[in-house]
């Protein structure tokens, strides 16, 4: 399990990020609660971490 992608977080990363207009990332629960907001960016939890994002 890697940590966020969001700088200065040293959470456990557990939500993939799919961004059309940049890099896929791997970030935190909280930053990908606030980032699927944007339009376009899917949010797709990372394997044993389905639980934690509804």
């Amino acid at each position: 399990m890697g940590e966020c992608a969001e700088d200065d977080c040293e959470s456990a990363s557990a939500v993939r990020l799919h961004v059309p207009w940049a890099a896929d990332r791997e970030v935190c629960v909280a930053h990908a609660r606030t980032l699927v907001q944007r339009d376009g960016v899917v949010a797709e939890p990372l394997p044993e971490h389905e639980a934690e994002w509804p």
